[in-house]
């Protein structure tokens, strides 16, 4: 206990929020709460990102494996392949709001002996438009809150600053007055100033770090995600394509057509 409280008592920043005013101790608070804000939001969005991605490719891979041995038709993808059910997984999403909407306008083309329609080029078009939907939802749920890590990034070094701002102006103060112990008042102002200043730099340069790093893996994602889109039309478009399909063809598979 002894050496506990010495080592809080040589901390610099200990001192430095003990000995400061009543503003410079709320300019210590606004501090650490930005630092624990920031470390908060990265854990928990590069947690976030990082099993989105990898939940994703473990079905891109299910997905693109099963078309290529052709085992299922595009809509009939045996989930039951996948590892476990995991969530966020942005792709089986992708793939779920796909085979809605596609059993949807294959029943309504659904000609007379015929147990499945076929997708005009219209079709396709509504069906890559409802997946770039879907995609800018999965990517805007995925950067939620990330605009506090820019915040932080710039507000920081601000209230760091003020900080110093601050500690100065009441070490000048202090000189001014010229008041019996001044000598300890302008030692407690540029403690202020400098350790507010530092705290603000440890603030920012993470959450700088960490922003970037996310927004370029979701930039990343998004082009896999653009990919996936583009890989998921083009079966639909082989497979259920009015010009030159056959009814076999789009029978293969044993679609069942229920929604």
């Amino acid at each position: 206990m002894i050496q506990h409280s010495l080592i809080l008592g040589v901390n610099p920043f200990i001192q430095s929020y003990i000995a400061s005013d009543i503003f410079g101790k709320m300019i210590f608070i606004g501090l650490i709460f930005l630092s624990m804000l920031s470390w908060v939001i990265l854990l928990y969005k590069g947690i976030l990102v990082w099993r989105a991605k990898k939940n994703a490719l473990d079905f891109q891979s299910v997905f693109l494996d099963q078309l290529k041995n052709f085992t299922s038709a595009p809509l009939a993808i045996d989930l039951t392949a996948l590892p476990c059910e995991k969530t966020p997984n942005p792709f089986l999403d992708l793939y779920l709001v796909l085979k809605k909407q596609a059993l949807t306008l294959l029943n309504k083309n659904k000609g007379e002996g015929l147990q499945i329609g076929l997708l005009s080029s219209i079709d396709l078009d509504v069906l890559a438009d409802s997946l770039y939907i879907e995609g800018e939802a999965q990517a805007k749920t995925l950067e939620k809150y990330l605009y506090l890590l820019s915040t932080v990034v710039s507000l920081a070094p601000f209230l760091g600053l003020l900080g110093t701002v601050w500690g100065i102006l009441i070490t000048f103060s202090s000189m001014q007055s010229q008041v019996a112990g001044s000598s300890q008042v302008v030692l407690e102002g540029l403690s202020l100033a400098l350790t507010t200043t530092v705290l603000g730099l440890v603030d920012a340069i993470p959450a700088l770090v960490g922003y970037n790093y996310i927004k370029n893996s979701m930039s990343d994602f998004r082009v896999d995600m653009e990919g996936f889109n583009l890989a998921m039309v083009h079966a639909m478009e082989l497979e259920y394509r009015a010009r030159g399909a056959t009814v076999e063809s789009c029978e293969r598979g044993d679609v069942h057509v229920s929604v």
